[in-house]
């Protein structure tokens, strides 16, 4: 392996594939101090103020002169606020549709959507009903659930808001639509909903909004109606009980794999995620959208700095303005909060290498591969395009992987290059490293290694067909990393907006 990489030639840095101490040759250039690995290094001189450039593009500016072979890092990058100008539909590359068509093995439901798991949920409107869900969802062990072997498990889907807030608005409906979204979510057979009775999040209001009807696999109730925890508990348990045996009895068929819906997420970061796990991930999703798949890519945060590439690729400018206004919104936001784009990265993804948000979207990116950009959705909103799509999100991956699977996503892809400890029900989450060295360390959490680009030679298109195949694999019942270890419980994160009253 080369001791640095340069991925355009354009750049004025390389990035260093092992630490490097002072005085090593790294792309022509004689090293003046130790450079930690995944850290970048000046191929030539940058003077102050001017661009420092990666990916053929830029994602910083000198703080002061940077000399030939200086580490180029924090202590002498700057972040600028994006200024690109934004193209529409100026790089549109269609992916052909594949000849033959992929399958897998998924639960058709009554409406026609597909799931990959086949899991009762039991969702609160409020906080104040969060441990009569937990404890209902408790009741049912191993024990009880073998007599069901076609239902994945019992889950409670609990959150820390849902009054104290205001009626209407954007956490309002954000709110709404998570809750829409699991409850209406293919993976899901069966569905309890639990209110405590006076909360300004009402399951009424829901279920009138949505055209929402109860039957004998969705049932809502309120703690206050009930009269009292315990025998809220009591019924729900009876309740789910009831609903067992009819859920159990769903069965896998063949589905097309334009059935998937694909969660398209990376978490605890390096440098070397925009090198090998990203572009893999990518190349899989092209290969997804030419079976007529869907991609989703979020968290709004870790674009900025490459929405202009996004917009070229938007099949019109409607599609491609509705992420600049994205942008927009993030701008004043973090500004009305007293806040920077550039607060992400986090300590952990600076440590790998990674200097400024711009750096860090640039990388991320590449998740969503290079067909065309055919929707822009709100948080949680229902995904209804098909191919390569965004959804508005933090950078923060509970939060984002919550409204991507609100949306409808029925797997998730991670990448990760630090070693995000993650899972997410009901869309089982496949977990992909960047670099060997992680994966070796982690190999208990981490479903595929990307790092084999860097330590063994695979190239992008080997490693992101295989994430592909594994893809259709896990959505037809192989069980990931993250679902062997239990994963998944507590990763439901709802995206609070605005103020808690």
């Amino acid at each position: 392996m080369s001791l640095t990489i340069r991925l355009d030639p354009t750049d004025n840095v390389v990035t260093a594939t092992r630490s490097l101490e002072a005085g090593i040759d790294a792309d022509g250039v004689t090293t003046n101090g130790m450079v930690p690995r995944g850290h970048k290094v000046a191929s030539v001189a940058i003077a102050k103020g001017e661009a420092v450039r990666k990916y053929a593009q830029i994602i910083g500016y000198a703080a002061r002169d940077i000399a030939p072979g200086d580490h180029v890092h924090t202590h002498n990058v700057e972040f600028r606020a994006t200024d690109a100008t934004h193209d529409f539909a100026t790089d549109l590359r269609p992916v052909p549709l594949a000849e033959t068509v992929d399958t897998f093995m998924g639960y058709r439901r009554t409406n026609g959507r597909v799931g990959t798991r086949n899991y009762i949920a039991v969702i609160t409107s409020v906080n104040c009903s969060a441990t009569a869900a937990r404890r209902i969802a408790d009741a049912f062990g191993p024990e009880e659930l073998a007599d069901f072997p076609n239902v994945d498990g019992v889950v409670a889907f609990v959150h820390g808001t849902g009054c104290g807030m205001a009626g209407s608005g954007e956490g309002f409906d954000a709110l709404q639509r998570v809750m829409w979204g699991y409850a209406r979510h293919p993976n899901h057979a069966g569905v309890l909903m639990v209110g405590l009775g006076c909360e300004m999040n009402q399951i009424d209001w829901l279920l009138e909004a949505y055209g929402i009807e109860k039957g004998p696999l969705f049932h809502a109730m309120n703690i206050q109606d009930v009269a009292g925890l315990q025998k809220t508990i009591d019924l729900g348990i009876e309740k789910i009980r009831a609903m067992l045996p009819i859920a159990n009895e769903a069965k896998r068929e063949p589905c097309p794999a334009s059935e998937l819906i694909v969660a398209l997420q990376c978490g605890g970061s390096d440098a070397w995620s925009g090198i090998t796990a990203n572009p893999a991930l990518g190349y899989a999703c092209d290969l997804l959208v030419a079976q007529g798949g869907t991609g989703v890519l979020a968290e709004t945060p870790e674009i900025y700095g490459a929405e202009h590439l996004l917009t070229r690729r938007a099949i019109d400018e409607k599609t491609g303005q509705k992420l600049v206004s994205l942008i927009h919104w993030w701008e004043d936001y973090t500004h009305r909060n007293r806040g920077s784009m550039d607060n992400n990265p986090s300590p952990g993804n600076k440590k790998g290498g990674l200097t400024t948000i711009l750096e860090k979207s640039l990388g991320a990116a590449a998740k969503g591969g290079t067909s065309p950009l055919t929707g822009v959705f709100k948080y949680g909103e229902p995904i209804t395009s098909k191919g390569f799509t965004f959804m508005d999100s933090p950078g923060y991956d509970p939060a984002s992987v919550t409204g991507q699977i609100a949306s409808g996503c029925n797997l998730v892809t991670f990448t990760t290059g630090r070693g995000s400890a993650f899972g997410s029900k009901p869309a089982p989450c496949v977990k992909i490293s960047t670099n060997t060295q992680m994966y070796e360390r982690m190999s208990d959490d981490m479903d595929f290694n990307a790092g084999s680009i860097l330590s063994d030679g695979q190239s992008v298109e080997e490693a992101g067909r295989a994430i592909y195949e594994m893809l259709l694999r896990v959505a037809s019942g192989e069980q990931t990393k993250s679902e062997r270890q239990g994963l998944g419980d507590y990763e439901f994160v709802p995206w609070q907006i605005g103020a808690t009253m």
